[in-house]
């Protein structure tokens, strides 16, 4: 059993003088990430690779140059267009922001069980996914640090899994890419994952999976009962809880009863607005041309034990759904990445 690693001065400054050699764009892009903490982001890739100075220092440096030859700190300026499409989008991949916790972190819900991603080909819902992480790390992050006084640099999410069936098991290698461009590239970014709603089965599923998890990522995952609300509201204000945990048997966490400005996953919802405005103001500036295709972005090898954790997912699902008669059509299973 793994134990939690304490990051020590002696680590980051060994991490500051291996990263003091790197190329000059290395170092540009690097200021794209640590927004002005430095210091605070290598022990983020620290923390994600137990200590190991010399792993740490590689994860970075494979970062950076993803970073590089995928144009990543120039993706907020790559607007997704038309608007029918970015909508499209935002109805089949169910993210958004509804607010902040108590402690300034940005609450971020995660609209798995009924998102279908079946509008777009797999490099739009990439792109977006990447877009999202971006403007929540070089705007959101920012703002409510200076907003809280303090050094701001994780957020929390929110999953909602109304609705999940077997056929969700589609689209594991879509979730396979954005979990593992995260774990690559945006690590410890979350603070907490509370998972609400959750059928059954996913609460069966979670119990074999949990071992194949490492500690530190075990420790942040807490299933909560119903849709969350009572214990949610420990930790944020009634205004910035989910929509989808506002009431118990409030349906589809597609819809709202307060109509699309509640709903966080809408593109009419504030924080979608003010992305998508965001990034049409950076692409003026720019002075690109406008572009109606998806920005492709290299797809990373998942790690073994990412490998290892999404077979497990399968199996188990499929297993529980044979026990219970919830089997359905799983012909594309894990190659339907469209």
């Amino acid at each position: 059993m793994s134990t939690i690693v304490i990051i020590t001065d002696d680590m980051i400054k060994q991490f500051q003088t291996l990263m003091e050699q790197i190329d000059e764009p290395l170092k540009i892009s690097f200021k794209h990430i640590h927004q002005g903490y430095p210091t605070e982001t290598l022990v983020r890739f620290l923390k994600a690779r137990d200590g190991n100075v010399s792993k740490a220092h590689k994860m970075l440096f494979d970062c950076l140059n993803w970073r590089i030859q995928n144009e990543i700190d120039s993706i907020l300026a790559k607007p997704i267009i038309p608007m029918d499409l970015y909508r499209a989008i935002r109805d089949s991949q169910l993210m958004g922001m509804s607010g902040y916790t108590k402690e300034g972190l940005p609450v971020i819900a995660v609209g798995l069980g009924l998102s279908t991603f079946d509008k777009v080909s797999i490099h739009y819902y990439v792109q977006s996914h990447i877009q999202i992480n971006e403007y929540r790390d070089r705007i959101i992050l920012p703002s409510a640090t200076e907003k809280f006084g303090r050094n701001i640099s994780s957020c929390v999410k929110v999953i909602d899994l109304t609705g999940l069936k077997l056929s969700a098991l589609n689209h594991i290698k879509l979730l396979t890419v954005t979990s593992t461009i995260d774990d690559l590239n945006y690590p410890e970014k979350t603070d907490k994952y509370y998972v609400v709603n959750a059928p059954y089965i996913c609460s069966a599923c979670w119990k074999v999976v949990r071992p194949l998890l490492q500690e530190r990522t075990r420790d942040k995952v807490k299933f909560l009962p119903g849709c969350g609300r009572e214990d949610l509201l420990e930790i944020m204000d009634y205004a910035s809880l989910p929509h989808f945990c506002k009431r118990e048997g409030s349906g589809s966490s597609r819809h709202s009863c307060n109509g699309t400005t509640d709903n966080c996953f809408s593109l009419d919802h504030d924080f979608h607005q003010q992305l998508y405005d965001y990034i049409k103001q950076e692409a003026a500036l720019m002075e690109a041309p406008l572009k109606q295709w998806s920005f492709h972005v290299d797809f990373p090898e998942p790690d073994p034990e990412g490998t290892k954790i999404a077979e497990t997912i399968q199996s188990e699902f499929q297993r529980l759904g044979d026990q219970n008669g919830l089997s359905n059509s799983l012909h594309y299973l894990g190659t339907n990445g469209n």
